[in-house]
């Protein structure tokens, strides 16, 4: 039962957990630079479609997957009476490890400038190159990272993931709130919130559309097994339908928020000259430190500080769900406890993560551990960009096509709109028809030409999208 497993006992619990972990690192330095890229607000518009037209419908699909079976995403698929489809969770219990075996090295990142910020040192900027070199210390901002996150994940479902997730989640906004405010005051703001939101519809090009339709479905934490485990938390008194569309709308709601808060300080840095501005770690680490810098040594320490942790509030709301995804698979089938689960899989995946904390600068081997198409150009890339490349980019819209296909044609869709049902009154038909049309045909369709796509690209220089 549920119950014994543990569970949310909100309904803003549980959505505030769900939209954490769709809510991270990518959010505060991607969204906003690929919006910008994009064609600025045009590029919104696209965004957000696919977030409710694509995104969407997996996300009802993994949930009441979850609710039904109250059950990891492995067991999920078995108790559904499919042990075959189960492959789906095991690939998303692997994407979930692997992804945050790196995941957390950047954490460590994040952390570590958070304090180098308090101290003063704004000239970590100029050194980020030789910061990330320095693998004992990164190791042992990870370790910190890591060990927050399973002390978390160790305290259960409604003592740990919901109570982080109560704390973390309005903190979070309301930092991002506080640092858009006085953002809103540098010189050249107004450039920065213009290149961002005002359309230029002559740069929307089928790359451009594929980059916001393969945003709108990574930054939803989709096809890897999160909203399956933390559905199987979920009452059947909940709206899963209503639950689904608050996540979204919250997760979609950051990342803008985001852009508001980054482009100003961009604007302010570069006097209004916003050509050829880079996104990025590159922006994040090693260029806004010399913004902060620029606000004097008193006030600049408290927006770093505050910046960066707001970064690593960002993280953690992320590493929570990744880690709950294996720990649960690990309670549920091998009914082994949850705190020696926790610990001894925070640590395994720490160590699956060394090669990622040595691969930028440390080992030369893992540096340039293997060549891949990268921003059109065939090239040598780290050990953690090539896990990237497998985990997030392959494994997760692949991940989605798969759950499309199999709640359509194999557990069938009157057996989702069945688990849909419980908890709704009163709901649109008009919705629940468009999700059975969207999770038949559209989303298995569009995820799994992604994630072809995505391959022929990385792995093996064949562009399709120019």
């Amino acid at each position: 039962m549920a119950t014994d497993r543990g569970h949310f006992n909100t309904r803003i619990g549980f959505i505030l957990a769900a939209a954490g972990s769709a809510v991270g690192l990518g959010n505060i330095w991607k969204f906003p630079f690929e919006v910008g890229e994009g064609g600025g607000a045009a590029f919104v518009v696209i965004y957000l479609a696919f977030c409710f037209l694509l995104c969407f419908p997996v996300m009802v699909s993994e949930i009441a997957i979850g609710r039904k079976t109250n059950l990891n995403p492995v067991g999920a698929f078995k108790k559904l009476g499919h042990k075959n489809w189960a492959v789906i969770g095991f690939m998303g219990v692997l994407a979930g490890v692997l992804i945050l075996s790196f995941y957390n090295v950047v954490a460590g990142w994040a952390f570590g400038y958070f304090l180098e910020m308090i101290q003063g040192n704004f000239g970590i900027g100029e050194e980020f190159g030789t910061f990330i070199t320095d693998w004992q210390k990164i190791g042992l901002y990870g370790l910190v990272f890591m060990a927050i996150t399973a002390f978390i994940v160790s305290r259960g479902i409604h003592d740990g993931i919901e109570r982080a997730a109560t704390i973390l989640m309005p903190t979070l906004f309301l930092m991002i709130i506080g640092l858009i405010i006085y953002a809103m005051t540098l010189d050249g703001a107004s450039v920065g919130i213009k290149y961002y939101l005002v359309p230029d519809f002559s740069e929307i090009t089928g790359e451009v559309v594929y980059s916001a339709l393969g945003q709108a479905f990574f930054s939803l934490s989709l096809g890897m097994g999160a909203l399956i485990t933390y559905g199987s938390y979920v009452s059947k008194k909940q709206d899963i339908v209503k639950s689904a569309a608050l996540i979204t709308l919250t997760d979609v709601s950051i990342a803008f928020l985001a852009g508001l808060m980054i482009f100003p300080f961009v604007a302010y840095l570069t006097q209004g000259t916003m050509e050829g501005v880079d996104g990025g770690a590159g922006l994040i680490f090693a260029t806004l430190p010399g913004v902060f810098e620029s606000f004097g040594p008193n006030l600049g320490v408290v927006v770093g500080a505050l910046f960066f942790l707001l970064l690593c509030f960002a993280a953690l709301t992320s590493t929570v769900s990744l880690l709950e995804v294996p720990v649960s698979y690990l309670v549920d089938e091998k009914k082994i406890k949850r705190p020696v689960a926790v610990w001894g899989m925070a640590a395994l995946i720490f160590i699956i993560g060394i090669p990622s904390l040595l691969g930028n600068g440390s080992v030369d081997s893992l540096t340039q551990f293997v060549q891949m198409n990268k921003n059109a150009e065939w090239q040598y890339v780290t050990f953690m960009d090539f896990v990237e490349a497998i985990a997030s980019d392959t494994f997760l819209p692949l991940g989605g096509a798969l759950i499309s296909f199999f709640v359509a044609y194999v557990w069938k869709k009157h057996n989702l709109n069945a688990e849909i049902a419980i908890g709704r009154e009163g709901g649109s038909q008009w919705v629940a028809k468009y999700i059975d049309f969207a999770i038949t045909f559209f989303c298995p369709v569009i995820l799994g030409l992604i994630t072809v796509v995505t391959i022929l690209d990385r792995f093996f220089g064949i562009v399709l999208i120019g």
